[in-house]
């Protein structure tokens, strides 16, 4: 039996929306900041910076895409938590779009790799670009896509009201904290980070992740 050629996984291509808005400390901060869930859920190093303002990332784990992609979202939305207004405006968010699929082996430099992943992701980032939506999924299975574009409508109207503080909860539960390891950390009651929690509509988002894994599965099968 020979060698396969290529592997199904996961591209997601990403960039920083309002990058220019942001102070150079802010934006330097946020990409750092994005190391740290690209690593948690990579484990090892397959994605890179590119224009400093944008990524690209290959998981071999396609079920766990758009928790990648969620994580990276709420992260650029929560940089401005903490401020002192109630409800400080997000100062940026990311824009991202996952393609599932094909990869050519070996997956080594991302900007040389080819496949259908790589070329979905591609070219829905394009399509995301002349639209005010942040968030687009898709594969070359029709039936498939039209589940993605659900998912990915109703979690665009979810983020688009997002705040900073509560995205700041939110992305601390797509790395799989706690909301009790999240009060204690930042010194809050139980009440106020659950409070945060379910304004942020985690709970929704949960769901919705189940629901992406199914239709991954589905893929898969």
């Amino acid at each position: 039996m020979g060698v396969r050629k290529s592997i199904f996984g996961a591209v997601l291509t990403g960039d920083i929306v309002n990058s220019t808005k942001l102070l150079p400390q802010q934006e330097s901060a946020l990409i750092k900041k994005l190391s740290d869930p690209l690593q948690r859920f990579l484990g090892q190093r397959l994605y890179e910076f590119y224009r400093g303002d944008s990524f690209q990332v290959f998981m071999e784990e396609p079920g766990k895409a758009l928790q990648l992609a969620l994580a990276c979202r709420a992260l650029a939305i929560s940089i401005s938590a903490g401020e002192e207004e109630e409800e400080p405006t997000a100062i940026s968010d990311i824009r991202i779009s996952i393609g599932i699929g094909e990869a050519s082996r070996p997956v080594g430099n991302l900007g040389l790799a080819k496949g259908d992943a790589f070329l979905l992701s591609g070219r829905q980032l394009d399509q995301l670009q002349q639209t005010e939506d942040r968030l687009a999924i898709s594969c070359k299975e029709p039936m498939a896509n039209i589940g993605f574009q659900i998912l990915a409508d109703y979690l665009n109207s979810i983020y688009k009201g997002m705040t900073a503080k509560q995205a700041n909860v939110i992305v601390h539960l797509l790395q799989g904290g706690t909301q009790q390891q999240l009060a204690a950390t930042e010194k809050k009651s139980k009440s106020t980070v659950s409070q945060l929690a379910n304004a942020g509509r985690w709970p929704e988002i949960n769901r919705l992740l189940k629901q992406y894994e199914l239709l991954i599965n589905q893929l898969l099968s």
